[in-house]
């Protein structure tokens, strides 16, 4: 029987699940999810549980972030942009005049050496994350400028180049094994002049 004339023409709908379908795919494959950035930090290897050594209150640095966003280094009120040199007279002071290497003032009030220093940071559970991420960072980058100043001096290339050098899992293809072996030493011997003792207390509650 002929169609009447003047009826809307059939609009073929069975590939449209199909055309649905890869469009999801396509979108789930190009679009970028977003991932939280956090703190690197490498735990240490479980050991027995012995008794804490004694530490000179000279060799300990506390860092402390109030409620109020504020920090107190050695319970004094100090700008986020004086905390770094702060932590880096502190690491380098020298008290003991034992460090052939540091180039600090040789405070006998402050530190006896790198090997002894401690800084340890205690923050409010009233601390915006925003705060408490800028003084993990400022205190990091003492360790980091330190360790950059004696890696120049000692292999002409800075420490945290070494360190991603020997990190970076790319390295594989264009380092031998004997290669990143040697680099594997520099950055451990350089880690071993400035240790990073950062000690974090558990948050302080109101």
């Amino acid at each position: 029987m002929a169609k009447k004339r003047g009826a809307p023409p059939e609009v073929n709908a069975g590939s449209m699940a199909d055309i649905a379908f890869l469009l999801l795919i396509f979108f789930l494959v190009t679009t970028t999810i977003g991932v939280d950035q956090g703190i690197n930090r490498k735990l240490p290897p479980m050991q027995d549980i012995v008794d804490p050594p004694n530490i000179n209150e000279r060799n300990i640095l506390t860092v402390l972030v109030n409620m109020n966003n504020q920090i107190l280094v050695e319970e004094q009120l100090m700008d986020i942009k004086d905390l770094r040199q702060a932590a880096i007279d502190f690491l380098e002071n020298n008290g003991k005049n034992i460090c052939s290497y540091c180039e600090g003032s040789k405070d006998p009030s402050s530190s006896d050496s790198p090997l002894d220093a401690v800084i340890s940071l205690s923050n409010d559970s009233e601390t915006t994350y925003a705060t408490y991420i800028a003084v993990q960072n400022e205190l990091v980058a003492a360790y980091n400028i330190l360790r950059n100043r004696e890696s120049l001096k000692k292999y002409g290339v800075t420490f945290s180049e070494l360190e991603y050098i020997y990190s970076d899992p790319a390295s594989k293809g264009e380092y031998s094994d004997v290669e990143l072996d040697k680099i594997g030493e520099k950055v451990k011997y350089i880690q071993e002049l400035f240790p990073q003792r950062l000690s974090e207390a558990e948050p302080k509650r109101n």
